[in-house]
C-alpha cells in the first residue's frame, strides 16, 4: 500500500466511523437495538465501499466530505448484510473480524433487527441530504438495485443455493458478481453521480467495479485457504467446511491466482478510459489484490 493510500484509507476510515456512530446515537429506539447496530459497525473492517465511493469524489476533484452520509448508507448497507449473514440460518458463525458475531451477542432476534434497521435507516440518511431530489432519486436507484433481488441479496440466494453443488465458473462468477460486486458497483456510481460525471465515464466505472468486484471475491476465496486466522479475523477454510464453491476449489491455487491477476489487469484498463484522475483507485486496486486480510 503507497503511503498516500495508506492515508487516505486512515484519514476517511476516521470520518466514516465517528459519523456512522454519530448517525446511530442520535436515532430515537431502544437503547439495546442502537448498541447492537453499534456493535457491528464498530467491528472493523477495510471500509473498501466508502472509500471508493470517496476515491471517485477525489478522482473528479471534489470535496469527499460531499460524499459522507451516502458512504455511511452504503457502510450500513454493507454492516446490515454480515450480520444476517452469520446467522444460524445462514453462514453460522461465530466471529466476524476477530470478535465474537452480533448474534452471539445480542441473540438471533436483536441481531436480525439491528441488520434490518441498519438497511432502512441507510435509505432515509440518503434521503435527507442536501442535493438535488432528482440526484437523490438517483442515488437511491442505484443503491437499492445494487443491494435488493436483483443485486447483492440475491447474489446471496444464489451463494446458498450453490452450496453443495458442481458449479461452472460463469456460475460462480455470476453469483459474485451480484453477492459482492453489485455493492461495490454502487458504491462507484454512487460517488459518480454525486460528481456528476458523464454517462460516458459511468460506464467505464461500471466495467472497472464488475472486474474489481470479481478481483476482490477471488482475494477472499484465496485468503480463507493460505490467509492466517488472527490477521483476517476469522476461521480459515469456512468456505470448505460449508461445502462453497470457490475459485481455489475449482481452478486450484495456481488457476486462482491466474485468475487474479486476468481480473486485476481487466479491472486497471477499464479504470483508465475514465477521464479523472486514476492514481488513488488504481492503488486501492492494487491493495485489494495483494491484501493480506
Amino acid at each position: 500500500m503507497t503511503a498516500e493510500l495508506e492515508r487516505f484509507i486512515e484519514s476517511s476510515k476516521v470520518e466514516i466511523e465517528a459519523q456512522l456512530i454519530r448517525t446511530i446515537d442520535a436515532l430515537q429506539t431502544p437503547d439495546s437495538l442502537k448498541k447492537s447496530m453499534i456493535y457491528s459497525l464498530q467491528a472493523g473492517g477495510k471500509r473498501i465501499r466508502p472509500v471508493l465511493l470517496m476515491a471517485v469524489l477525489r478522482g473528479f476533484g471534489m470535496p469527499i466530505k460531499k460524499g459522507m452520509d451516502v458512504a455511511c448508507a452504503i457502510e450500513m448497507i454493507h454492516t446490515y448484510s454480515l450480520i444476517h449473514d452469520d446467522l444460524p440460518a445462514m453462514d453460522d458463525d461465530d466471529l466476524r473480524r476477530g470478535k465474537p458475531t452480533n448474534h452471539k451477542v445480542f441473540g438471533e432476534a436483536t441481531a436480525i433487527l439491528a441488520g434490518d434497521a441498519l438497511l432502512t435507516h441507510s435509505f432515509q440518511l440518503i434521503s435527507n441530504i442536501d442535493e438535488n431530489p432528482a440526484l437523490i432519486v438517483s442515488l437511491i436507484r442505484e443503491i437499492s438495485q445494487a443491494s435488493g433481488a436483483q443485486g447483492m441479496v440475491g447474489g446471496q440466494v444464489s451463494d446458498m443455493e450453490g452450496e453443495n453443488k458442481e458449479l461452472s465458473i460463469e456460475e460462480l462468477e455470476h453469483i459474485h458478481h451480484h453477492k459482492t460486486g453489485d455493492l461495490i458497483i454502487g458504491s462507484l456510481i454512487s460517488g459518480a453521480i454525486l460528481a456528476e460525471a458523464t454517462e460516458e465515464d459511468m460506464l467505464h466505472l461500471r466495467q472497472f467495479g464488475r472486474e474489481l468486484g470479481l478481483l476482490f471475491q477471488i482475494k477472499d476465496d484465496i485468503l480463507d485457504i493460505e490467509g492466517d486466522a488472527a490477521t483476517i479475523g476469522k476461521p480459515v477454510g469456512s468456505d470448505v467446511s460449508n461445502n462453497k464453491g470457490t475459485y481455489p476449489s475449482m481452478l486450484g491455487m495456481d488457476g486462482a491466482k491466474e485468475k487474479l491477476t486476468y481480473h486485476l489487469e481487466a479491472a486497471l484498463a477499464s479504470l483508465r478510459n475514465v477521464q479523472m484522475d486514476h492514481s488513488l483507485l488504481e492503488d486501492l486496486t492494487n491493495y485489494v489484490a495483494y491484501r493480506n486480510h
